[in-house]
């Protein structure tokens, strides 16, 4: 039987063969493909070898100790580090979704509520602008629809990390989780007798893909361009710049009108579309086997919830694994690493009870 390791080392040395020749790079599909499986098994590949370093130093630690009472601390050091690096191979050797580690693209849509979930949904882009910034992310706005307050009825952004990135760290990996209705308990600001309100908006996380890696057939397509509205500048409201379009086997339909000319925003609408027809097609491949994935509901109600904002308490409460914290206002300028990796350790662990059952 071959070892487990050594097949990860010779699928690595393969790759990396198959990416150095240049008939490869010909096809972008698969020259992707085959980057993106070698950058997860690199990281597979280094923690292995860290992995061997440390229990290396470990074992000649212990045998120096009993000549040297000095090394016995070295080895209680080592046996952590040892630790630290088995629970880091056991989470990259886990099952995974292979779209982690894409850039991905993230709609945030006012529901119930009007215009205090409008401005709601401008707290939480807001929130994940911040959170981008802090991991070292890039954010572009693709298409938004603004509301006179400040608030937004819609904005769809794509988040994208520079270069490579470390595994688990990816935007689409990181951020699948937030997909789902987010309440908020507050006082409105058009509230004139201080009650506590509460309204909902719906986020839809969908990883970016690239135009060669989905088949969308233009027969399939019903394109309309109209008159853009709201902010742009000189000429986006006096022309038919903004486009919509319909897919019509699936019924998904996305629009933009933030660029200035037609083509500009089809171009944005069919990368909106792409994404979307890839996260309808997963979502119906693995309803049954992904609780992450059946969380990203398409109706904005406020019964569907994956997440309460109390204003009241300061209290953040993620329904889905019981996570409370009271710090309201740090979360919302983008502290929300903790919730983050609660979410993926919890997501790791179903993967793990997913693999043993198998």
């Amino acid at each position: 039987m071959v070892d487990p390791v050594e097949r990860i080392r010779t699928e690595h040395a393969e790759l990396a063969e198959q990416l150095a020749d240049p008939q490869i790079h010909s096809d972008p599909v698969r020259a992707r493909r085959l980057g993106r499986h070698y950058a997860e098994l690199s990281s597979i590949v280094r923690a292995l070898d860290e992995h061997q370093r440390v229990s290396g130093d470990l074992e000649a630690a212990r045998e120096l100790a009993g000549d040297d009472p000095g090394f016995a601390a070295e080895a209680d050091q080592l046996a952590v580090q040892l630790n630290r690096s088995e629970e880091r191979l056991t989470e990259l050797l886990a099952p995974r979704d292979p779209n982690d580690l894409l850039d991905a693209i993230l709609e945030i849509k006012s529901g119930e509520g009007g215009e205090e979930s409008a401005l709601f949904a401008a707290d939480l882009f807001k929130m994940y602008t911040r959170y981008a910034d802090s991991m070292g992310w890039t954010l572009e706005v693709l298409d938004d629809q603004p509301t006179d307050l400040g608030g937004y009825k819609s904005v769809t952004v794509a988040i994208k990390a520079p270069g490579s990135s470390g595994s688990g760290q990816h935007p689409y990996g990181v951020l699948k989780f937030e997909g789902g209705v987010h309440r908020v308990q507050r006082i409105p600001v058009t509230e004139s007798q201080g009650r506590v309100h509460t309204s909902a908006v719906g986020v839809l996380v969908m990883p970016d893909v690239e135009a060669d890696e989905v088949a969308v057939n233009d027969d399939d397509l019903r394109i309309d361009v109209y008159r853009a509205s709201g902010p742009g500048g000189q000429g986006v409201n006096t022309t038919d710049s903004a486009v919509r379009i319909t897919h019509l086997p699936s019924g998904v339909v996305v629009s933009c009108q933030n660029e200035r000319s037609q083509l500009q925003n089809r171009e944005q609408a069919m990368r909106m579309l792409r994404a979307r027809l890839i996260a309808l097609a997963e979502e119906q491949a693995s309803r049954a086997a992904s609780s992450a994935r059946r969380s990203q509901v398409r109706t904005v109600d406020r019964s569907e919830r994956i997440r309460t904002y109390n204003y009241p308490e300061s209290r953040i409460a993620d329904h889905r694994i019981g996570f409370k914290a009271y710090n309201l206002e740090a979360f919302l300028n983008g502290d929300v690493a903790d919730l983050m990796a609660a979410l993926q350790q919890a997501d790791l662990a179903e993967r793990l009870a997913g693999a043993d059952q198998r």
